[in-house]
């Protein structure tokens, strides 16, 4: 009966996870889907792409392109950078909403609904305000490290059925990476903890170097989280019912046995003491 109950146990966990993992797919999908919205955009996407670039000189931000060009000498530097860009993101954040999932229930719903908003958020700024990423914008200086080096996961625009890469602002990437080092900073103890924000600024020097976001791509992110974090509840640990109070049983009363009737022994004296306790002229 007990292993029939433990392994139904494990069961329903097992499906609440999968359909948790299958709803973050759904949402990952939606929004690869609903980027195509804005395909056949690219004069208005290149346009916004170069107001961009001098947005950021006005702004004193540094030159995308002074950030790339120490890395084109060394083939090694760019596929680590392209390899982190096509294989860190999505993989490390599903490994966090499983950990959280398993061990962090309230935290994992927190996060969840982050980045659903986030994403959502993402989608509408991509259709009304479609953005060429650096290495796309003649303008930037910049080249696609991913197609030159690889690996890459994009293909020719003109060409590339499955993403439309005129949709840089604001960068999942980043905003993605950050939620999941936020969240990992808040669930874990140590002064170690907040190295988990080199995961964010990683990335953002990663999708910078590339070519495939602008600095202010990371910054709109970054600030989206920021308003959503803000709105959303702060997760509630649960209520833990301390144990029942051990409660000891009374000790029995015990009741001595009567004392037996007798003749009252007195203390023998001595010989010598005895003698020398008789009064004098007497013996």
């Amino acid at each position: 009966m007990q292993l029939t109950k433990t392994a139904s146990t494990r069961t329903g966990a097992l499906r609440r996870a999968a359909r948790e993992l299958a709803l973050v797919a759904v949402l990952f999908l939606a929004y690869k889907a609903g980027r195509q919205l804005i395909a056949g955009r690219a004069g208005t996407a290149l346009a916004n792409g170069e107001r961009i670039w001098w947005w950021e000189r006005l702004l004193h931000l540094p030159d995308e392109a002074l950030l790339q060009a120490p890395l084109l000498a060394h083939e090694l530097p760019v596929r680590l950078a392209n390899s982190y860009y096509a294989y860190v993101h999505f993989p490390a954040t599903v490994l966090c909403l499983v950990w959280l999932y398993l061990r962090r229930p309230e935290d994992y719903l927190r996060l969840r609904r982050a980045l659903a908003v986030l994403t959502a958020a993402a989608l509408v700024l991509h259709v009304c305000v479609p953005l060429a990423p650096p290495r796309l914008t003649a303008l930037t200086g910049m080249v696609d490290t991913g197609r030159r080096f690889g690996p890459s996961v994009y293909g020719p625009p003109e060409a590339d059925q499955l993403s439309n890469q005129y949709a840089a602002m604001p960068s999942l990437h980043v905003g993605w990476a950050l939620a999941v080092a936020l969240a990992l900073v808040a669930v874990t103890a140590g002064r170690w903890r907040w190295l988990w924000l080199a995961h964010p600024l990683v990335t953002a020097v990663v999708v910078v170097a590339t070519g495939n976001h602008y600095w202010l791509d990371g910054v709109v992110a970054a600030v989206l989280l920021a308003v959503i974090l803000a709105a959303l509840p702060r997760p509630v640990p649960p209520v833990r019912t301390p144990p029942p109070p051990v409660v000891c049983p009374p000790r029995p009363h015990v009741v001595p046995p009567p004392r037996r009737a007798g003749r009252r022994r007195t203390a023998k004296v001595p010989a010598a003491a005895d003698a020398r306790l008789r009064p004098p002229g007497r013996g």
